[in-house]
């Protein structure tokens, strides 16, 4: 049978998702898990490739195996296996034709950023840092340029192997709590350091560098060098995966 299983974790000590030679990976650990657990080699696909530093609350994460533990006691058993840095929160059974990617209807990501004097020691883990004045007002208005299919190339970063570069944002918005400004964002997909370069853009459209209505024409530019810097990873957070079953 085909499991899905909801996995959090905090990337900061991981050189990302994918397995890699040479690096401890999520995917890496979680598959250690799962072999010690059900005593054979188990691979596993994610939903997201997140980067080095890049956090998760909701990966997606399929295996197959024909173990008779109960799929309501899988996480308890896979955890028993698992660093307290990445906890599995849900499993279910999908079917065959299922994929982590492909099901995908869409996902949703937070990028946080410290917008005060000083860094905190607490938050360096989970937020960028920006010292300088913000205009929130001018961010929020900038959001709806994104919102739609667009051909995102602007903000995808080069080594995407991606087949096409357009994607569709069904919402986007930027909140100021105190300090910590989130910024969220939900498509059906996005391209390699697209939310992170996004964010960026945001941050200049904040700064005064670039204004909410030439967010328009950088699209259609197709141009990254137009577009923001990208963010540091850590700010990153993959917060929800919906399916289309």
């Amino acid at each position: 049978m085909k499991i899905l299983l909801t996995v959090a974790y905090d990337g900061s000590n991981y050189f990302g998702w994918q397995v890699q030679n040479n690096f401890v990976t999520v995917q890496q650990k979680i598959e250690q898990a799962l072999s010690n657990l059900l005593k054979k080699d188990i691979s596993v696909r994610g939903a997201s490739r997140t980067d080095t530093g890049v956090h998760a609350m909701a990966q997606g994460v399929v295996f197959e195996t024909d173990t008779t533990i109960p799929i309501s006691k899988l996480p308890y058993a896979i955890n028993s296996f698992l660093p307290d840095d990445i906890v599995v929160t849900k499993a279910r059974e999908v079917g065959k034709d299922f994929h982590p990617q492909y099901s995908v209807l869409n996902k949703t990501y937070e990028y946080k950023i410290l917008n005060a004097e000083f860094k905190n020691p607490k938050l360096i883990k989970y937020t960028d840092f920006y010292r300088g004045k913000l205009d929130i007002e001018k961010m929020q208005n900038a959001c709806k340029y994104f919102i739609g299919e667009y051909d995102f190339k602007a903000f995808c970063a080069s080594g995407s192997q991606a087949k096409t570069t357009v994607r569709k944002i069904y919402f986007l918005d930027v909140q100021k709590n105190d300090d910590i400004i989130t910024i969220k964002i939900n498509g059906n997909g996005f391209l390699y350091n697209m939310v992170r370069i996004i964010a960026g853009t945001l941050l200049y459209v904040g700064s005064g560098k670039i204004k909410p209505e030439e967010i328009s024409e950088i699209i259609k530019s197709k141009d990254r060098a137009k577009a923001g810097k990208t963010l540091a990873p850590n700010g990153l957070t993959l917060m929800e995966v919906n399916y289309d079953q």
